[in-house]
Formats: structure tokens, C-alpha cells, sequence
């Protein structure tokens, strides 16, 4: 029997290595400048450890390298882990990577490492410069940097950053459109942000998709995170249950599920294995799941859960649906943008059985979204937002609409109705 030995990297290598890395990050077309960055600054300047997570593709790499422009001018060390010529790196070759670095560019107090989930055992090198007083930021994919045990890692030494695909503000930006000046807006303009937000909508956010649309951009990151992220992860031998279940769950986006009725539809064996699978799909960011808003977390617990996907574009490209389902993708943009704007919804079902899309008990505001508001429809949003009102007092009530603008008085209460175009250039809670 032949034993193989892990071949100890070379510092000529490892200097050639850094040295492009370091060079090629300098270049690095840094593209459209993410929202997020300028609400970093806090975290920068505090002694955490930034952990930047998201779904692969989202631009956590790009992100890192705006990181490193706007707050840290040359003075940093870069290295990237998913370059091949570092498979062999192990956790006792950090001392000497330290080493080599220092040799290279001289002391420096910031570490920007990319993908380190590449290197078991990568945080113990981290926690111990970290207690000596030194800076990480660090990205990696969701198969592991997403996963829950990484607090158990790093307890109280690290800020969790979330990273979205492309919120409406960052497409408008990448296709060079200007954004409005006014609050009113004329009726060329507003003409033009319906068609960019009808776009948005079925492109989605995912950058590499918007630069290369006519690639099966979507099916490959899908395909990644099925096979290289969840299956490797959770040891899944058969990954056609899971593969099912995320293509009704693509296909039946801002809908209620109950996990014992996708367990029946799917034959998916037990509640439990179709709530562990859940739980992989979001821990890998393909999906967000919503819960009812309830005073006791037992209801929350056992109420039936909405879904949401992480990208309208992807949902659109992979899910399949006889109707083009406008109302619930827009209802999917509403959530995603209450997430970029660190707030947690919940779905509300009043006492006489309506029910409204979002509700944000700290904010006190309640959301309907509605693509068209004819009278039938108008009776319903207005008679849930009235119902929940009288339940949860005080509240802001909204209805989001595709391209209506205007205040329905009702029992002397003020329903606001915007275009999502609109609101996706606001703050959320107005």
C-alpha cells in the first residue's frame, strides 16, 4: 500500500504566489460600488473580525477589494486560498505565509483573506493574531463561513456582514441608468424606472449573470451549491430529493409551505428530513424562510412558513411556472430589500383570517404587495391592512403596487400606495 505524504509548500513558491495575488488585487476592476460599503466604516474601525457571507457569485471578492481601496489604501496583506497553487496550504503553514508576507511588504496590522474556508482549521490562526491586536476581513464561501458553528469558532471576536445580490439602486447603477433627483418624478422618468424595474425583476441581482447574459450563469451557480456546497457539506448521497424539493420551492416563491404537506407532495419520508433540507437550502442562501408573527414562538414554530428566494432572476431562470407570477416576485424584491435593510418581517394573519405579506413589529408597519389594484383586490389588501391595524395599533400601513401612487382613507386610518420602483429607492420604512 502507497502512502502519500502532503508536500510541504516552498517560500519561492509561496512568494510568487502572494506577489501576483497581491498585484493582480491592486488591478481588480472593483465595478459598481455596493451600497454596504459606506455602512462599514463602524465595523472597520472596531477591533472585530469582519466575516463577509453570501452566495457564491454575489461579489464578495469585489466587495473586499472596495474594502481595501476606500479604508485601507496599501496597507494590508491579500491572500486568496482559492488559487490552486495553495491546495497544499495547511494551518501549520500560516506562520511561515506570516513570515513570507512580511518579507514581501513589511509590517502590516490588516489581513484580507479570500476564501479561507479552504484551510482546516483556518480560525485558530486568526483568533491568535486577532488577541495580538490584529485586523481581519475575510470572505468565504457559504459551504462552511455560512455555516452556524463558525460563532463557536470565533465567539465575540467577529461581526457577520451579509452580502445581496444587486439591490434595485446597485442594478440602476450597473446599467449606467442616473438615479432620480426629485421625489417627483415626471411621467418620462417614472416611465423609465417601470420598464428597469419589470428588467430587475426577471434578471435579478447576480452580477456575473448581468454581465453575461446569454451564459447559464444561474444553472452553474445552482448546480454549485446543490452539489459543491450542500451534497459535499452534508455528506448527501442521493441529492435528487433535495434537488426536488429546491425546484418547488424555485417554482413556488412568497407562497406558504407546511413541511408534513411537502413531505406527502414529495414523498420526502419524514417531517424532519424535509426540515433539515430546508435548513441546507438556507444555510446556503438559496432560500429565506418567513415566519408568522405570534406571541408565542411555539405558534411560530409550527405555523406554516413562507418562502423566499434569494434572487428573481434565479427563481426565474431555474423555477418553472405556467403564468409570469408578477405579484409574488414582487412580493420576493419587497423581502429581499427588507433584508438589505437589516430588518427581520414576519408574515401577519389577523384574527378574522386575512392576511398581510410583512409585518415589522418594531417598526410598527404593515406591507401588502399588489401588482394591480382593482376593486375586488383593493377590498381585500384594504380590509387585511385594517383588520391587522386594529390588532397591532400605531402601525404605518403600505401597500406596494407596480405603478400606483396614491392614499386610501379608511375609519380615518392613512394607506399609503407607492410603486415598487419608488420604494426600492427609499428607505424601506418611510
Amino acid at each position: 500500500m502507497v502512502k502519500y505524504q502532503s508536500v510541504k509548500l516552498s517560500t519561492e513558491i509561496l512568494e510568487l504566489v502572494l506577489d501576483e495575488q497581491y498585484k493582480a488585487f491592486l488591478k481588480k476592476d472593483l465595478g459598481v460600488t455596493r451600497q454596504i460599503l459606506a455602512k462599514l466604516k463602524p465595523a472597520i474601525k472596531s477591533s472585530q473580525i469582519i466575516i463577509i457571507t453570501g452566495l457564491r457569485r454575489v461579489g464578495k471578492s469585489t466587495l473586499l477589494a472596495q474594502i481595501a481601496k476606500k479604508y485601507f489604501s496599501d496597507k494590508f496583506y491579500f491572500v486568496n486560498f482559492e488559487d490552486e497553487r495553495l491546495l497544499n496550504f495547511r494551518s501549520q503553514d500560516f506562520d511561515t505565509l506570516y513570515q513570507t508576507l512580511i518579507s514581501l511588504y513589511g509590517s502590516k496590522k490588516v489581513f484580507l483573506f479570500d476564501e479561507i474556508q479552504n484551510v482546516p482549521q483556518w480560525e485558530r490562526f486568526v483568533r491568535r493574531l486577532h488577541d495580538q491586536g490584529f485586523k481581519f476581513i475575510i470572505t468565504g464561501s457559504n459551504a462552511s463561513l455560512l455555516s452556524k458553528e463558525l460563532g463557536t469558532r470565533l465567539t465575540g471576536r467577529s461581526i457577520r456582514i451579509d452580502l445581496y445580490p444587486f439591490s434595485f439602486i446597485e442594478y440602476l447603477d450597473y446599467k449606467n441608468i442616473p438615479m432620480p433627483t426629485s421625489k417627483i418624478l415626471s411621467t418620462k422618468k417614472s416611465g423609465q424606472l417601470l420598464k428597469q424595474i419589470r428588467d430587475y425583476l426577471n434578471q435579478g441581482g447576480i452580477p456575473d449573470f448581468l454581465k453575461y447574459p446569454k451564459l447559464p450563469i444561474h444553472k452553474a451557480l445552482y448546480d454549485d451549491v446543490l452539489y459543491r456546497d450542500i451534497a459535499t457539506r452534508y455528506k448527501l448521497d442521493n441529492t435528487s430529493n433535495i434537488k426536488e424539493l429546491s425546484l418547488f420551492l424555485l417554482s413556488n416563491i412568497s407562497s406558504l409551505i407546511s413541511f408534513n404537506k411537502l413531505k406527502d407532495l414529495l414523498k420526502l419520508g419524514s417531517v424532519n428530513t424535509v426540515k433539515s433540507y430546508i435548513d441546507f437550502l438556507e444555510n446556503s442562501w438559496l432560500f429565506f424562510t418567513v415566519k408568522k408573527y405570534a406571541y408565542s414562538v411555539k405558534e411560530q414554530q409550527i405555523a406554516p412558513k413562507k418562502i423566499y428566494s434569494i434572487d428573481t432572476g434565479l427563481s426565474k431562470s431555474i423555477g418553472f411556472s405556467f403564468s409570469s407570477n408578477t405579484g409574488r416576485f414582487m412580493e420576493n424584491l419587497v423581502y429581499l430589500y427588507l433584508r438589505q435593510n437589516n430588518l427581520t418581517p414576519f408574515y401577519y394573519k389577523t384574527q378574522t383570517g386575512f392576511e398581510v405579506d410583512f409585518f415589522i413589529p418594531h417598526k410598527r408597519l404593515l406591507i401588502q404587495v399588489c401588482q394591480n389594484l382593482d376593486d375586488q383586490t383593493k377590498d381585500r389588501e384594504v380590509r387585511a391592512l385594517v383588520d391587522a391595524s386594529k390588532e397591532q395599533p400605531q402601525s404605518k400601513l403600505l401597500i406596494i403596487s407596480e405603478n400606483i401612487i396614491d392614499t386610501i382613507i379608511v375609519d380615518d386610518q392613512a394607506i399609503k400606495v407607492i410603486p415598487l420602483f419608488k420604494w426600492l429607492l427609499t428607505d424601506p420604512i418611510l
